[in-house]
């Protein structure tokens, strides 16, 4: 159990720095950096670039999900689990958004890092609702204030 906290801990802490890289990607440079450069107009490209934005935020978050699966995966055949990549990938995926299917297991010497990956795979998913939050946060904040600055040109 000692050794397979030993390897898995580190890997999570990876998996952890990659996805922390990414929040911050993408709650820095596509959310608060490009809020200046949503459309002025009420003619639909406000939709298309909140769209734009919440896509954009959407597709990071599933590479990292991805990336990390691939870590995984490539733990387990540097631990010789699996014979095939395709397999450690497969078996990663499942375990990773915790569907646990159970057609494929990990030896006994290394169950508990099925555990971990899962847990890791929890907290990650768990961190995209927040920042999936934060980025519909800030493209409603962003319509209003374009709304505001309608209204306030329309009186003047």
């Amino acid at each position: 159990m000692l050794l397979n906290l030993l390897v898995g801990l580190p890997v999570m802490l990876l998996c952890l720095v990659m996805e922390a890289m990414i929040v911050v990607l993408c709650l820095h440079h596509y959310v608060r950096r490009y809020q200046h450069l949503g459309p002025a107009g009420g003619d639909g490209s406000a939709l298309l670039w909140g769209f734009g934005v919440l896509g954009a935020v959407m597709l990071l978050m599933m590479l990292g999900y991805f990336l990390q699966i691939l870590v995984w995966a490539g733990l387990f055949m540097l631990l010789g689990e699996f014979g095939e990549f395709t397999t450690a990938v497969y078996y990663s995926g499942v375990t990773f958004a915790t569907l646990g299917y159970g057609d494929i297991v990990l030896s006994k010497p290394w169950r508990l890092l099925g555990a971990l990956e899962a847990g890791n795979g929890v907290l990650m998913l768990g961190i995209s609702t927040g920042v999936m939050t934060a980025a519909v946060k800030e493209v409603i904040k962003h319509n209003l204030n374009r709304l505001q600055l309608g209204d306030l040109s329309n009186k003047s």
